[in-house]
C-alpha cells in the first residue's frame, strides 16, 4: 500500500500539530482512500512540544511554579515512562506576560527550575527541556537557584532576583544542588546555535524582542560574560561558546555547564523520540507544514528539519503553510521541497486562521491528487 508520512508542526493560533496532521490526512484520503497515512505531529522544542507528547499518549502533569516575574503559574508537562518533557516557556515564557511587562532585567527562570523539580518528584530519570519562547536573559541563574545553587557577592551575601545585580557576582556555591540531578539525563531541545555572549549571543540577538533597551542589552551581555567567567573558575570548564548556550537567554549555558545537558537541535530530537526516521522508510511522500513559512523556516525550524530527515531517506516533501513567502518558496524548491500556501492570498489573517483546518485539508487533497497523477505518468 502507498504510504505517506504526515509530520507538521502546529499552525500557531489556529491548529495544534495533531489537528494539522488530521486535516492533512483527511485531504489525502479525499484524493485516495487506498493511501496509508502515518501521522507524526511535530515540534522543535518551542511551544507545542509537550502537546505532541500528550497527543501520543504521555501522562499530563501539572506543577504550580513561579512565573517569569514571580507570580504563580500552573505549568503543564508530560510524563512518558521515565522521561519527562517540559517547556521552559510554560514557566518562564514571553507568552505569560503582557507586552508592557516585557523586561529581561527582571524576569528569571526560577519557575523552570521548579518544573525540573516537579519532574524529579514524579520520578523522571530523563528530561527533555524545550528552550523556545523565553521571556528571560538570566543565564539560567533562576533555574539553578531553584535547584539549590547559591550565587554570592564578595561579602558572601546571596544574589537573587534581578540579573543586573549579578555584576557583583564573586562566587558560586553548588553544595546544596539537588542531588537527584546528578543521575538525571537532560536533553535540551534548541532551535538556535547562538553562543552565550558577544555580538551573536543571547542578549544582542534576542534582548530587544524581550523588552531590553540598547543600554540594557550591553549590560546584560557583560553580566552573562561575567557569570561565564565565575562559572569557569568554579567548575573548571567554559561552555559559553557551545552552540546553543545562548538559547532561552542563556538557559542552554546553565543546563550544559551545571547539569551536563546535551544541547540538541529540537526538531531532530523530537523526531527521534517520535520515531519519524523509521516511519520514512518505504514512504513515497512526506507532508509537513507550519502556520507561516518564512526565512526562519530555513534555520532549524520544523519544516526544514523534517525535510532533512525525509531527504536522507529519499522521500520527496510537500510543505503546507497558512502563508508562504515567495523568496522562501524559491529557496525550498532548490532543496527539493514544494511549498504550498493553504490560505487564499487576499484573505485577512484572522479569517484564514478561523478556517485553517478546511484550507489545509483542501490543499492536501489537491497536492495528493497532483502527486498521484505525476507518479502515474
Amino acid at each position: 500500500m502507498t504510504r505517506i508520512v504526515i509530520a507538521p508542526d502546529k499552525f500557531k493560533g489556529a491548529l495544534t500539530a495533531m489537528q494539522a496532521s488530521q486535516a492533512i490526512e483527511r485531504g489525502v484520503k479525499r484524493a485516495s482512500a487506498d493511501i496509508e497515512c502515518k501521522l507524526c505531529p511535530m515540534a522543535d522544542g518551542g511551544e507545542g512540544t509537550v502537546e505532541t507528547f500528550l497527543d501520543r499518549g504521555a501522562q499530563r502533569m501539572t506543577a504550580r511554579v513561579r512565573g517569569p516575574l514571580g507570580k504563580p503559574v500552573d505549568a503543564v508537562f508530560a510524563l512518558d515512562g521515565e522521561t519527562a518533557i517540559v517547556e521552559m516557556s510554560s514557566a518562564s515564557g514571553l507568552g505569560l506576560l503582557k507586552p508592557n511587562q516585557y523586561d529581561p532585567t527582571k524576569t528569571d527562570t526560577f519557575g523552570t527550575g521548579g518544573l525540573i523539580t516537579a519532574a524529579l518528584s514524579a520520578r523522571a530519570e530523563r528530561i527533555i527541556v524545550g528552550l523556545g519562547g523565553s521571556a528571560t536573559n538570566d543565564g539560567g541563574t533562576g533555574m539553578l537557584r531553584a535547584l539549590g545553587v547559591r550565587f554570592l557577592d564578595a561579602h558572601g551575601d546571596e544574589l537573587r532576583e534581578g540579573i543586573l545585580t549579578y555584576e557583583r557576582l564573586a562566587s558560586i556555591d553548588c553544595d546544596a544542588l539537588d542531588a537527584r540531578v546528578k543521575t538525571l539525563r537532560i536533553h535540551a531541545a534548541v532551535d538556535v546555535d547562538n553562543p552565550l555572549c558577544g555580538p551573536d549571543g543571547a542578549s544582542h540577538t534576542f534582548g530587544k524582542q524581550k523588552g531590553a533597551s540598547a543600554e540594557e542589552i550591553e549590560r546584560l551581555d557583560a553580566v552573562l560574560a561575567h557569570i561565564a567567567d565565575v562559572t569557569a573558575k568554579t567548575l573548571g570548564c567554559d561552555e559559553r561558546n557551545t552552540p546553543g548556550a545562548g538559547a532561552a537567554g542563556g538557559l542552554g549555558f546553565a543546563l550544559r555547564a551545571f547539569l551536563g545537558a546535551k544541547l540538541e537541535r529540537g526538531v531532530r530530537l523530537i523526531a527521534q523520540e517520535a520515531g519519524l526516521p523509521a516511519m520514512m522508510r518505504g514512504a513515497v511522500l512526506c507532508m509537513t507544514g507550519e502556520g507561516k513559512i518564512d526565512m526562519q523556516t530555513l534555520h532549524g525550524k520544523t519544516v526544514a528539519g523534517v525535510a532533512e530527515i525525509a531527504r536522507d531517506c529519499g522521500v520527496p516533501v510537500i510543505a503546507f503553510g497558512g502563508k508562504v513567502e515567495d523568496d522562501v518558496k524559491t529557496a525550498l524548491s532548490e532543496w527539493g521541497i514544494e511549498a504550498v500556501q493553504t490560505a487564499p492570498p487576499e484573505m485577512p489573517a484572522k479569517e484564514a486562521m478561523a478556517q485553517a483546518a478546511k484550507f489545509v485539508e483542501e490543499a492536501a487533497a489537491a497536492a495528493t491528487k497532483q502527486f498521484l497523477d505525476g507518479a502515474q505518468h
